[in-house]
Parts: C-alpha cells; sequence; structure tokens
C-alpha cells in the first residue's frame, strides 16, 4: 500500500514536468529582448553599407543621346535652327478657273434643253433654245424698214440727177440770153448810127433800146433760174446725207434683231463640262437668268502665304500641291504671278487700324501657282478644291 500509493504521489509530479517541457518550445519560440536588440543591431549596420548603384558611362551616354535626338526631332518639327528649310508651306490654298454663268440675252419660253448635268461640251455646242418667232418677225419688220428707207435714197438719188439736168439746161438758157444780148446791143449801136444819120426815126431806136433791155433781163433771169437750181442740187446732196443716215440705222436695226434671233439659241461660249442644269424645257427665263455654270479645263491654284513667307517667293520657282481629293497625291507646278496687295486690300470694308486696340495680325499674299502639264492627275483638278502648297524658295527661277 505504501508502494503503491508512493508512486501514485508521484505522477501528478511527472504530469506537471511532462507540462512544463510541452510548454517550453512554446516559449523558447517567442523572441526575446535580447534577440530583439541583435536584429535591430543587425539592420543598423546593414543599412549603414547600402549605396545606391553607380551608373555606368555607358548607360549616361545612351541617356544623353536620346535627349539630344528628343531635342533635334522638336527642333526638325518646328523648323527651327538649324534645320531652316527653304521651303514654304500653307493649306490656305485652292483650286480655281474661269468658271461661266451661262445666262440668256433675250427674254422668252424655251422650248428645248439639248445638254444634261456634268456633260462634256465643245465649243459652240448648242445647250438651250428659246422660243425663236417673235424674234424673227422682228427681223422681217427690220429688214422692211431697210428695204423702205432705200427706196427713200433711191427717190433722193433721182431728184439729184434731175436737178443736175436742170442746171445743164439753165447754163443752155444763160448762152442763149447772152447771144440774144449781144445781138440787141449791135443792133443798138447801128441802130443809133442810123438815127444819127437821120436814116431811122426816133421810135425805131425807142424800140431797140428796149430789146437791148430785154435781153439783157433774159441774161439776168437766166443766171438766176441757174443758181435755183445749183441750190435744188446741194439740197438734194444734203437729202442724201439724211437718207443714207437713214438706210444705215435701218440696217443696223434689222442686225440688232438678226443678233437677238441668233441669241435665241444659247452656245457653249468654250470648252468645259457643265454643272446641274437648273434651265427646264416650258420654263419663261429672262436676259440674265442663269441656267447653268461651265467650267473650263484650265485650273491654276491660288494659294494665300502669310506675308512673313513671301519675303524669297519669286516668279519661276518650283512649286508643289497636295491634292486632299486625289488622296494626298502631289502635283508638280511653278509660282507664275504674285498679288500687288495683301487679301484685305480688296475686300469691301477695309480694317481700319487707326485705333487705340491694335493687334498684329500676319497679312496673307496670294500666290498663283501654274499646274505642269503632262500630268494625269491634273485633269482631275476641278475649281474649289482645298489642297496644301509649298514653294520651294532656294530654287532658281
Amino acid at each position: 500500500m505504501s508502494a503503491s500509493s508512493h508512486d501514485e504521489e508521484k505522477r501528478p509530479v511527472n504530469t506537471a514536468a511532462a507540462t512544463e517541457n510541452d510548454t517550453q518550445p512554446t516559449e523558447a519560440a517567442q523572441p526575446t529582448d535580447a534577440d530583439e536588440k541583435g536584429k535591430s543591431k543587425t539592420t543598423v549596420s546593414v543599412a549603414d553599407n547600402w549605396h545606391p548603384p553607380k551608373k555606368t558611362r555607358l548607360k549616361s551616354a545612351i541617356l544623353i543621346a536620346i535627349g539630344l535626338v528628343a531635342i533635334g526631332l522638336v527642333l526638325y518639327a518646328w523648323k527651327l535652327p538649324p534645320f531652316q528649310s527653304a521651303v514654304v508651306r500653307t493649306d490656305n490654298a485652292y483650286v480655281r478657273g474661269q468658271t461661266t454663268v451661262i445666262s440668256p440675252q433675250v427674254t422668252g419660253y424655251v422650248t428645248r434643253v439639248y445638254v444634261q448635268d456634268f456633260e462634256d461640251v465643245a465649243a459652240g455646242t448648242p445647250l438651250v433654245q428659246i422660243d425663236p418667232r417673235i424674234y424673227q418677225q422682228k427681223v422681217e419688220q427690220a429688214h422692211a424698214q431697210v428695204l423702205a428707207a432705200e427706196s427713200n435714197l433711191n427717190n433722193n438719188q433721182q431728184s439729184l440727177t434731175s436737178n443736175q439736168s436742170t442746171v445743164i439746161a439753165r447754163n443752155a438758157s444763160i448762152a442763149n440770153a447772152e447771144a440774144l444780148l449781144k445781138k440787141a446791143q449791135a443792133d443798138m449801136a447801128r441802130v443809133q448810127e442810123l438815127v444819127g444819120l437821120g436814116s431811122l426815126s426816133p421810135r425805131e431806136g425807142d424800140q431797140a433800146r428796149a430789146a437791148l433791155q430785154q435781153a439783157q433781163a433774159a441774161v439776168a433771169e437766166a443766171h438766176a433760174q441757174k443758181a435755183v437750181a445749183e441750190q435744188g442740187v446741194k439740197s438734194t446732196h444734203v437729202g442724201k446725207q439724211g437718207l443714207q443716215a437713214a438706210v444705215a440705222q435701218a440696217q443696223a436695226q434689222e442686225q440688232l434683231a438678226q443678233i437677238d434671233l441668233n441669241n435665241t439659241t444659247i452656245k457653249a461660249p468654250q470648252q468645259g463640262r457643265l454643272s446641274e442644269i437648273s434651265v427646264k424645257q416650258g420654263q419663261l427665263v429672262n436676259a440674265g437668268t442663269q441656267l447653268m455654270y461651265l467650267v473650263p479645263k484650265h485650273v491654276w491654284v491660288v494659294a494665300n502665304f502669310k506675308e512673313t513667307q513671301t519675303a524669297n517667293i519669286k516668279v519661276g520657282q518650283a512649286a508643289t500641291v497636295r491634292v486632299d481629293a486625289l488622296g494626298g497625291a502631289e502635283l508638280r507646278g511653278k509660282v507664275e504671278r504674285i498679288a500687288p496687295a495683301a487679301g484685305s486690300e480688296f475686300s469691301v470694308i477695309r480694317p481700319d487700324n487707326a485705333t487705340g486696340n491694335f493687334v498684329k495680325v500676319a497679312q496673307r499674299i496670294a500666290v498663283r501657282i501654274q499646274i505642269d502639264p503632262n500630268q494625269a492627275l491634273a485633269k482631275r483638278l476641278s475649281p474649289g478644291m482645298s489642297v496644301e502648297a509649298s514653294v520651294d524658295t532656294g530654287s532658281k527661277p
């Protein structure tokens, strides 16, 4: 009993020892203050010995090269020194052409339209026909007036011939009267001699004297009649000039009527392509009514450069035109003309800079660029297209 009880008394002691042994690993896993102090000293020593990695020369050279390239690209993009270019550019440029408005010169009803939208036509091609009947009658009326004026002129010519014949007759009358006067003068001389000798009576002398005076009056009358005939010739000449002017006026009226008749057929003034046709058959049109547009094939480019870009632009320099409508295709050309003044000078309302609030604005100078021939895409240029124009100011004119 005593031995067993002694063993049983020892078991609790062993259990407590076992419990203590089980708890020892847990207590050993927890850091102590001494361990924490050691670790902190190790961390401080490592931090004191750390330094950033040193850059190599190769990396520095690469970074410097990248910076220089970036700066160079910026300078090149903005065309700053030392990358200044002799080429000046502007996107304020358009294709221009002599676009013609087709309008009638006479009033009337449209009887026929010969063409369609966007059709290519040659010079002289009939486009529209206006009713010509009224104008045909005006031509015939004017022709009748010409015939009447010519008839009056012919009558005047007949009168002139008659008056000239009268003048000739009056000359003959004068010659006859002068002959009779000479006879009367001779008779008077003989009668006076015979009366002085007493062979004739004074009565016969009076008769001879009367015959002489009658012959003198006949000569004067013949001269007066000749003067009247000559005045008739002059009057006929003056009337002839007036009748000739009347004939010319009537002929001019006939020609005007013929021009109006010809204008009833509207024709293309030159070769080109038509716009949309706005006139319809049966429509009443007046003189000046817009019927359609005709766009000729000859076109050019007007580029509006800033005044700061035109210092070195000269006529004949090479130019390049980039057309948006052709997918950015480039066409060659050359400077043909330069505007004599800035665009603001040709505006309806000119700017007034004589004020206190002045802001300097770069003006635009128009430059006309001629497209070089023998370029296939040049045929597709149309007035109004937007383009980008550039001029090589370094090229020789």
